[in-house]
């Protein structure tokens, strides 16, 4: 019998920011399928905390502490991760930040690169290093790169955040196109409003609830748990021929 595409057995997986919300989403449903999980962050005791949620499963876990906006803990991370683990077979970069609710004429650039350095930069090394683990290797992989639906979509008060969002899709659909050659494919995920820690403060707020969540199809907020399969079948060879793209997870909020 043909093993199932979605069985990842022996697949290697690096998740940043996969200590809580949708990066968490993303490394539970890797494990859930079997692979071996690396959840990159920024905070051990969160680390720590994924560690042993996601063990219950039957890959291995491996916790690491780095701080993406710091090019060489990203670099010394990955090293460590393919040297601990094998090999990286995806990475999922997904750590980022939020910008602060400045106004965009009150807005000074410090602000501006402090999110566009994590968001933007720290994904672009992120995705290079994986890429150069796999090149290296020769048996291909899948990049995928955590962007928004603030990339398509304006965002009062949140022009660093959007900038840094589409600019990693645009990253993303050029690594699919120069390294498909290589067995490397690429895409982005978009979520709509996911309730996580990041978006917890916004979600607070009485007057987004009642005007927003109507305008979702499907009637309720995403979750990390509806990132899990979406993650399993990026890292799986069912998306073998499936490169260059954005995925949008947005319960039909920006088809109404």
């Amino acid at each position: 019998m043909t093993a199932s595409p979605f069985d990842l057995g022996g697949h290697v997986a690096v998740v940043t920011g996969g200590n809580s919300g949708i990066g968490l989403g993303f490394a539970r449903g890797l494990a859930r399928a079997g692979a071996d999980v690396c959840v990159v962050g920024r905070n051990a005791e969160r680390n720590a905390a994924a560690a042993a949620e996601l063990s219950e499963f039957s890959g291995r876990v491996l916790p690491l502490v780095c701080d993406v906006g710091e090019e060489q803990q990203i670099v010394d991370t990955i090293a460590r991760a393919a040297a601990e683990l094998g090999r990286i077979d995806s990475c999922f970069v997904n750590a980022g930040v939020a910008q602060g609710m400045t106004p965009f004429l009150e807005t000074d650039l410090a602000e501006f690169r402090r999110v566009t350095s994590i968001n933007l930069d720290g994904a672009f090394v992120t995705l290079r290093e994986a890429a150069k683990v796999m090149v290296a290797n020769g048996t291909g992989g899948s990049l995928v790169a955590t962007a928004s639906l603030a990339a398509r979509q304006g965002v009062p008060r949140g022009q660093s955040y959007a900038a840094s969002k589409a600019g990693i899709i645009a990253v993303i659909n050029s690594i699919a196109v120069e390294l498909g050659k290589h067995g490397i494919r690429a895409n982005a995920v978009l979520p709509g409003w996911i309730d996580t820690p990041m978006t917890e403060h916004i979600f607070a707020w009485d007057r987004f609830r009642e005007r927003v969540q109507p305008r979702i199809p499907v009637r309720r907020w995403g979750s990390p748990d509806d990132f899990e399969a979406v993650a399993v079948y990026l890292a799986s060879p069912a998306s073998a021929y499936h490169t260059g793209d954005t995925l949008l997870i947005d319960g039909g909020y920006s088809m109404f």
